[in-house]
């Protein structure tokens, strides 16, 4: 295969993988607290300077040429959401923080803050029925109460009237490009070494999706473009390559 064919190859790729990005980034246009992701790309050294003791492959010319586009980790952009208001159970993150929830035996984190209680007056989140956990990773149990009479502060701390009831868990991370999506909005920090947050917790609102549609239509159409001249590339260097070998190397 020619050197070309390999490269315009390699951007088809890498345009399908941002569009796939892409597009999942506006599925996700209305999920509350949605961070949307990034496709993250790099120029691919030649091979002669990646392969072990590939001294047979070095080219006095073809290693001063690129090795084409290829991906790096995909990654998250972790920018506050718009608030927006919502019932008296909803609460929000100003800054930087995620609330903590359990999903089967494990912890996981999430900015979506839209709770209710479930049958038995636990604290659950709307999307999923997952136990919310307070700050010393325990399931928040309210019992039966009407949302109207609980007030959460700033911290965080949960009371009816003179009565405490708990305190959400919130959490930060030092290095948040350590957490890993696992679908549905939630993430898995255990390689990540847990801060203490500086973010507020607002009740009665809900952070709105990290996705801004213009920016992500605008980049999907420059995806689709970089996409089909890639292809055209392909077909216009297969054409060379029949043509040297039925014309040119063509005995007379």
């Amino acid at each position: 295969m020619s050197y070309g064919l390999w490269l315009s190859a390699a951007g088809l790729q890498v345009n399908q993988h941002r569009q796939a990005v892409i597009a999942n980034n506006l599925a996700n246009l209305g999920t509350a607290g949605f961070k949307r992701d990034l496709a993250v790309f790099r120029e691919r050294d030649v091979e002669s300077r990646t392969a072990p003791g590939a001294t047979a492959l070095r080219h006095r010319l073809l290693d001063r040429m690129t090795g084409g586009t290829w991906l790096n980790p995909t990654r998250t952009d972790f920018s506050q959401g718009a608030l927006e208001k919502g019932g008296p159970l909803d609460v929000a993150i100003e800054g930087n923080g995620f609330f903590t929830v359990q999903v089967g035996d494990q912890t996981r984190y999430t900015r979506d803050g839209r709770f209710t209680l479930n049958a038995s007056g636990d604290l659950v989140t709307v999307a999923g029925g997952h136990a919310v956990l307070d700050a010393n990773g325990q399931a928040i149990h309210i019992g039966r109460a009407d949302p109207n009479s609980i007030a959460i502060e700033s911290g965080g701390r949960m009371s009816i009237g003179e009565r405490r009831v708990g305190t959400l868990g919130v959490t930060d991370f030092a290095d948040r490009s350590r957490l890993i999506k696992v679908g549905q909005n939630l993430f898995d920090g255990q390689h990540a070494e847990p801060t203490e947050p500086t973010g507020q917790v607002q009740q009665g609102y809900v952070e709105a999706s990290g996705v801004e549609p213009t920016t992500e239509l605008v980049q999907m159409i420059e995806a689709a473009r970089a996409y089909q001249l890639n292809a055209m590339l392909i077909s216009l260097q297969d054409g060379m390559t029949a043509r040297t070998v039925n014309d040119v190397g063509r005995v007379a």
